[in-house]
């Protein structure tokens, strides 16, 4: 009788030792890279108008390095004819591309499922990484955003977005491309304050071939939080060297 409460008293405690079964997600989760903090685009820290003077984004319209077929060179020439100042309309962020090399702080979110990439403006991108396709063309629902599916290749985040809606309209500054443009992007956390990558655009309607534009993002320093909130200025005004505060008039934009 002793014997077998010496053996229950064993196994008994053998259970209480035994390890959970793991969980799949978890060990995803331990799987990623850390790219927690606040990012800003390298050479675009912001100034107090909120845009740089280190160097124009690259996803600008003025950019020397786009390889426009000869029908965009020429629509191109004639919309910096008629707005020779670079005026720009009011809008309530920067959109797709634009946002990815643009001064407003990003920040990643990154799950097994989906990667969230968002901006001080609310610009937010939804890059699942579920295995799920894009959606059949008849059933995409265009946005300023587009529709995003990626995947990891060891610590680089593989990004595909299509059906990004009006992408030149969205701030006024973006590079003219049209709706059918298709977007690739390769991003690595290099080092643990630097995230280096790039952007393939292929765009039939505008583009003689590929437009390779290289993405360079640096932890920024002070930052413990984004703040969303509202302004009620007008800084799209342009005095022929940096873009103007004015001051407010009419009903708030909101950012």
């Amino acid at each position: 009788m002793r014997r077998l409460q010496i053996a229950s008293v064993a196994l008994a405690l053998g259970a209480c030792t035994q390890r959970p079964p793991a969980d799949p997600r978890v060990e995803q989760f331990a799987q990623l890279p850390n790219w927690n903090g606040v990012w800003v685009a390298d050479g675009l820290e912001p100034g107090i108008d909120g845009f740089s003077t280190a160097r124009p984004p690259r996803f600008m319209f003025m950019a020397d390095d786009i390889p426009w077929n000869e029908e965009s060179q020429a629509k191109l020439q004639a919309a910096i004819a008629a707005n020779p100042e670079g005026q720009v309309a009011p809008a309530a962020g920067w959109g797709y591309p634009l946002m990815m090399d643009g001064p407003p702080p990003l920040q990643f979110v990154l799950t097994p499922e989906e990667t969230l990439i968002f901006n001080t403006y609310r610009d937010l991108r939804h890059v699942y990484t579920d295995g799920r396709p894009h959606p059949p063309e008849q059933d995409r629902w265009p946005t300023t955003w587009g529709d995003s599916i990626g995947h990891w290749e060891d610590d680089t985040l593989v990004i595909d977005t299509v059906s990004v809606r009006e992408p030149d309209k969205y701030f006024g500054i973006m590079a003219p491309l049209s709706d059918q443009a298709h977007y690739t992007e390769r991003l690595r956390l290099v080092s643990p304050d630097r995230i280096e990558g790039e952007m393939t655009i292929e765009d039939p309607v505008t583009l003689a071939r590929p437009w390779v534009v290289k993405l360079t993002y640096k932890r920024a320093e002070g930052f413990d939080r984004l703040i969303h909130d509202s302004f009620f200025n007008d800084r799209t005004g342009f005095d022929g060297d940096f873009y103007t505060i004015k001051p407010s008039v009419g009903p708030p934009i909101v950012q």
